[in-house]
This record gives C-alpha cells, structure tokens and sequence, in this order.
C-alpha cells in the first residue's frame, strides 16, 4: 500500500525510485545528460521528460503493473525510462537484444510484455519474431536517422513525437516499496533464460550502498559530483550496475555513447572529459589496446571492471597510461554489486605492479553484504586467506527469486544463503578473492587448478592480450588444463609460439604463481576468444569446442 499520512501522524516514507530524483530536482538542474554527438540536455529537461514519457504511456494504456519492453543501446531514453516507467508502477523490461531470436521470443512471452519501446535499429529482429508475440499491445519507435525506415510491423507512435504530445506534468503514484520495478533475463549454463526481478526498495538500497562504497572511500576512484560519468556496459545489463540510477541521484553530469563504436567512445571520453565509467575487461583491452589510446592523455579516467575476472596484465596496462582501475563484483541476481576492489588509503602510493595486485581482487564487500565462504555441508569456513569454499551472499536487494520458477529459486536461495557458484576465499584484509567458478574448475590427479589463477599468469606475458583457461578430458588424470590465448597486434605473426607461452607458465610454476601440475598441456593461439551475449568469456561454447577439437585430432 502506499505511504499515507493522517494527521498528527509521522509519515511512512516508501523507498521508490520516484524518490531518488528528490536532490537532483533541487540541486542539479542545469547540470548536462550528453547523447552522442547528438543530443545535449539539462536535468531539467530530463524531470520534464521524465513526466511527459510518463504522460504518454499512461495515455497508450500502460497501468500499474504492466510491463514495458525496451530494446535500445545506452541513450537519454533509456534514461528516461529507467525513472518514468517504473515510476508508474510498470515493470521495466531491460531486452538483452544481443540473444537469438529465440530466446529474445521466449523472454518477450515469458515476462508477458505488454508494450515495446524500440530502436529502429532493432525492427528486423522484432519483425522476425512479432507474429509469436503473445501479449504485445503497443509498439513505440525511435530512429537517430532522419527518417523512420519501412518495416512490416505496426508501429503505434514514434517517441519523440509522442513525448511532444504528452504532458510535461505527471502526477506519478505513490508506491508501495515493494512493487516490482524492473526485470531482465540471466543466461546460465543450461537451459532457458531465467527472469530476475527487483522491487523499487532494492534498487533504492542497492543505489544507496554502491553510491556510499565508491564516494565514501578514500581511494583513487571516488566517484564525486565532479566526475563526469558514461557507461560502456549495456543498460540492459543489471540496471548498467545501478550507476545510472547513482549518477543521477548525486546530478553529476552524464554521458551516453549509443552504439559502441571505438572512434566514439574515445571522442566522447576526451571531448566530454569523462572520468567515471564500467565496462567488461574486453572492451579496455580494446580500448588500451589502440594505438589512439597512446596519442591522448586519459590520466583522467577512472573505470570500473566487471562481469570477468580483470586480469594483471590488464589492470598495469591500463595503470602506466594513468587510467585507474578497480574490479567490481556481482551477479544479475545481486542487483549486481556484491564487492570493489577499493584501495586502502595506505595502499595509493604502491607501484602499478603492486597495485595491480590489489585492484584485481574480488574486493572488500558493500556496506550491508553479508559474505560467507561454505563448505558443500554448508559449513562456514574462517577468512584466513587460504581456505575456499563457495561464496554465499546476503543483502536487502538480492532478487527474492526467479520468475515464475519456483524449483531454480530453491537451488538459488538453498538453506537461506544466495549461493553465487563462485569458489573462494576471504582474507584478513576484508579482501573477497574468487578463485574459480564451481563448474570451471580443472581437477587433475585429484588435486583442483584455479582457470582464472592460469588466465591470470598468462596475461603478464606481453604478448597476450586475452586468455581462457578450460579443462579437457584425460584418461590418465581425468582432467588436463589447456589455455586459449590471443595476441596483441604487433605480436601476430612475430615468433610468438605455443611452446614460447608454455615455457612462460613453466616460469610462473617455478615462480609459485601456478602449481607445477597446472602447467597446461597446450597453449592454443587463436584469433578470437567467445563470448556471451553481455561479454563474458563463453567457457561452455570453448569446453564444447575443444572437445570436438580433440576428438578429430
């Protein structure tokens, strides 16, 4: 029910999103929302957008607890909705778009969305799919083209337009704080894609926690009312990692690249002065990796690394051009932030080889996440830095469940701890380190190789660039490890061979970085390493892959 006051009587203050634009409204007015090269705003011109999406979709029909789909790259009109829509009381549908068809249908349904928002860059695929669409009503369309481009499919009204029509003024409901507010779809391993759903308390206490760990700490990425902040992780991935929502909570200026396209994202960086961003390990090889990141200084910028394990090759690499780096830690079904790897104050005067050490962590967890490493009895192990075990989870924003799938949220939410399937230890420091996930660890004559301790060893090898670690078959020891490897430009064709990478690991063994008997067997070069559909390293597809390999050898 909604927060009602009667006289004489306190107010009881429902934490809604509607809510997080209270300090902005009063404090950040003027400040700038970039699209592109495209479109320059104020937040002003967001509250009063804000209002009119929220106008309009009530005029197309959209009610309390109906369900919006959007598909779009990262814009001012994602923006737009992460505030109207669930401000309605609708539930905001974040369309992974880089999925098949099939699957894409399958969410579509599986949420029963009742009305699209879309980029017409998009209107092939939805065409593809639209006669099998169960529930859609409505269909909105947006193009940065000059023109709507032809499509066989009923488009109900363009958004601009329709924002032009609306209302600037919209008296969005007061709401229970646990209505549901946004949902999106994980891919796991195995079968269909799963929903995960967040109420409008959890993403207000998810906001709150993430803003108070990266703007509280003393640490080289604070993130300030100063800072100007884009994304480079799509904002159908988890609520961009809650940062929009943070960024503008605290009317800091924001910047939104659309499509990802290098020339873009380093105009935008350099012409904007973007110093806050997240994105996932491949897009900062990408971008450290081009000879134009060598032409500018980016001392100026500060990323935040997720969805993959950031490597230390990586981390010194983007350090000695100046860029500072943190991993981040999470899951879909977290909200996503579990840990950073924030530096202590006594750790900000190391050397990048020290201090990629540390920014490579798992991370020191937020405040209100309870940490547990488990034995698989469910006992609790003690934080010595040694012992692993799976990592389990507690906090107020965790997803209560899987949509409509009551037996995986049991597997989820087994013995009232969220069990995250990653393996690890915790060490004196307050320091979460994954070691592995439970299903990609290499076990070996018994004895457990971490893929991510070999992918990491790898990555300090100056010619790599990228590495995945799997583990195959072996009648003798039941598994060996192999690494797949791919390689900076100027090395390509320049001596670097397998026996060369083998001989590498054979120094991290003597080293003590790896265990001698993790030393791979192979290590491929190849041109490419899979990935999913939001980035990470598609170990499945690798696994599956090599094992033909193998067998046609």
């Amino acid at each position: 029910m909604a927060a009602k006051s009667l006289n004489g009587s306190p107010y009881r203050f429902q934490l809604t999103i509607k809510d997080l634009l209270n300090s902005p409204r009063i404090s950040a007015r003027n400040q700038e929302i970039v699209y592109r090269d495209r479109m320059r705003y104020t937040y002003n011109d967001l509250f009063e957008r804000i209002n009119r999406l929220g106008s309009a979709l009530t005029d197309l029909g959209v009610r309390q607890g109906d369900t919006v789909a959007v598909f779009d790259y990262d814009s001012h009109r994602y923006l737009e909705s992460f505030f109207a829509v669930p401000m309605l009381g609708a539930v905001l549908f974040m369309v992974n778009w880089r999925l098949s068809p099939d699957q894409i249908e399958y969410t579509m349904n599986h949420a029963q969305a009742d009305v699209v928002i879309i980029n017409a860059d998009f209107l092939p695929l939805l065409a593809s799919i639209r006669d099998r669409l169960k529930t859609v009503k409505k269909i909105v369309a947006f193009t940065d083209a000059p023109e709507m481009p032809q499509t066989d499919i009923t488009i109900d009204a363009e958004y601009e337009r329709m924002l032009a029509e609306a209302s600037p003024e919209h008296n969005f409901p007061d709401l229970d704080e646990n209505t549901k507010a946004t949902t999106f779809y994980t891919t796991g391993t195995t079968g269909l894609p799963k929903g995960v759903f967040f109420t409008h308390r959890q993403i207000v206490l998810h906001t709150m926690s993430v803003c108070i760990t990266v703007s509280c700490h003393d640490t080289p990425l604070r993130f300030s009312t100063s800072d100007v902040y884009m994304p480079i992780t799509p904002m159908f991935h988890v609520h961009a990692w809650g940062f929009p929502y943070i960024a503008t909570m605290m009317g800091i200026k924001q910047v939104y690249p659309g499509k990802y396209e290098p020339e873009m994202l380093i105009k935008l960086i350099l012409e904007e002065r973007v110093t806050y961003s997240h994105c996932v390990p491949t897009i900062l090889q990408m971008l450290v990796g081009s000879p134009i990141s060598r032409k500018f200084d980016l001392s100026f910028w500060k990323v935040v690394i997720g969805g993959a394990r950031l490597s230390k090759g990586l981390a010194k690499a983007a350090l000695d051009l100046g860029i500072q780096v943190m991993a981040g830690y999470g899951m879909s079904e977290t909200c996503p932030v579990i840990s950073v790897s924030t530096l202590k104050p006594s750790m900000k005067g190391m050397d990048n080889e020290k201090k990629s050490d540390i920014v490579i962590k798992t991370g020191i967890p937020i405040p209100l996440v309870d940490v547990k490493i488990a034995d698989p009895s469910g006992r609790f192990l003690p934080n010595d830095g040694e012992t692993t075990g799976e990592i389990v989870v507690r906090a107020p924003w965790f997803t209560h469940g899987y949509y409509r799938d009551p037996e995986k949220t049991e597997e989820l939410w087994h013995g009232g701890w969220l069990h995250t399937g990653d393996v690890g230890y915790m060490d004196s420091d307050g320091y979460l380190q994954i070691t592995d996930r439970l299903k990609d660890v290499i076990k070996t004559g018994g004895e457990w190789i971490s893929s991510l301790d070999l992918e990491n060893a790898i990555s300090t090898h100056e010619a790599v660039m990228e590495a995945a670690a799997i583990g195959v078959p072996d009648p003798k020891w039941g598994e060996r490890p192999v690494l797949l490897v791919t390689l900076k430009p100027p090395y390509r064709g320049d001596g670097v061979t397998e026996e060369v990478l083998k001989n590498f690991m054979r120094e991290c063994a003597v080293q003590g970085t790896i265990p001698k008997y993790g030393i791979p067997d192979r290590c491929i070069i190849t041109s490419e390493i899979p990935k999913t559909s939001v980035g990470k390293t598609d170990k499945k597809l690798i696994r599956a892959n090599y094992a033909q390999y193998q067998l046609s050898s």
